[in-house]
């Protein structure tokens, strides 16, 4: 079950606990994914964040 990220006015970046919940998806998942390449993910203020248009790139099916 995918939930709907928000809009414009959203953070520009997600922790990998908000990513998880709303790809539907274990934390593990996530960082599963970033660490064998399918998911990018940035580090800031030493916390490893993904970039909101990532997450909509992987809810749109990864194209």
């Amino acid at each position: 079950m995918h939930k709907n990220i928000p809009d414009a006015n959203g953070p520009a970046f997600y922790s990998t606990t908000d990513a998880a919940w709303i790809l539907g998806v274990d934390p593990n998942s996530i960082h599963r994914a970033i660490r064998v390449g399918e998911m990018r993910a940035e580090r800031r203020r030493a916390r490893l964040v993904i970039p909101a248009a990532e997450l909509r790139r992987v809810l749109n099916g990864g194209a």
